[in-house]
């Protein structure tokens, strides 16, 4: 892919669902496939195979990382009969069980808690809440990355964060040691063109870009834009087509709506996090 290739025009309207108030410029290769990204849950029967997934893990691991401590691992799951109880652990997700390859990304200290047992040096650092930010923020950073390397390779993705629905059968189910935990899972695998994914409209800017201060007078304006966006969207994906600021705060309205995941701090401990 190349920019010549690229109307920045038409990559701008499928992700704003408008067109641009101002003329844009040549949309280089990298910077057209984050334009046009999309979560792919229908798959050929195709496999993903090992080389797409080490150039990936080789994208994830130049991401930038806090102090170079690299604290997370990646789990690539191809085996049929363990996709499918991740599948079911991660709220009966059926494209779990259906895509040729699932990661799971894993927030891992347990990694430098070996280090330090090893070479006799205290690691008590590990047990608070900066670690444990620290750990998420590294391996999404470094998720994302292989997420671009996998779609510039032809391949489709989706993000699952049901994964932390159970965080301790999932730690189970993958043999995760103490100081380690799942932070989402990602499907991969060739997309089904016939059932092919379609790009999903965001937030127009003035909701999320704030100059020299934070500044919500714009915020009611956009999401009262892109509340119909989204319904027309979601009625062209034969989906349920409620506005998304609906769909958004039934989401965060009560603990349940969490699916589980109310109890991430619980579960979080019991996996060793202490969260201090």
């Amino acid at each position: 892919m190349t920019s010549q290739q690229i109307d920045p025009a038409t990559a701008w309207q499928a992700r704003y669902g408008e067109v641009a108030t101002r003329p844009l410029p040549p949309v280089p290769a990298v910077l057209a496939a984050l334009l046009a990204h999309r979560s792919v849950r229908a798959y050929t029967d195709q496999p993903v195979d090992d080389e797409a997934l080490e150039l990936a893990i080789a994208a994830a691991q130049s991401a930038s990382s806090s102090s170079n401590l690299q604290p997370w691992s990646v789990i690539a799951v191809r085996d049929p009969a363990r996709r499918a109880r991740l599948a079911e652990l991660a709220g009966g997700q059926r494209h779990v069980a259906e895509a040729p390859l699932f990661l799971a990304w894993v927030a891992d200290w347990s990694r430098l808690r070996r280090l330090g047992a090893a070479q006799g040096v205290a690691t008590d650092g590990i047990d608070y809440l900066e670690s444990y930010t620290v750990g998420v923020v590294d391996t999404a950073l470094a998720a994302q990355n292989a997420v671009v390397a996998f779609e510039a390779q032809g391949l489709g993705i989706v993000y699952i964060g049901g994964m932390r629905n159970q965080p301790e059968a999932a730690a189970a189910e993958l043999g995760l040691p103490q100081d380690s935990f799942v932070v989402f899972g990602m499907c991969v695998g060739h997309p089904d063109q016939a059932r092919p994914a379609e790009i999903k409209p965001r937030l127009a800017q003035a909701a999320v870009l704030h100059r020299e201060h934070y500044d919500a007078a714009g915020e009611a304006v956009a999401v009262g834009h892109y509340d119909p966006l989204m319904r027309r969207f979601q009625q062209d994906q034969q989906r349920d087509d409620r506005p998304w600021s609906q769909t958004s705060l039934q989401r965060v309205g009560s603990a349940e709506a969490l699916m589980g995941r109310h109890r991430l701090r619980e579960a979080l401990n019991a996996l060793g996090f202490a969260l201090r």
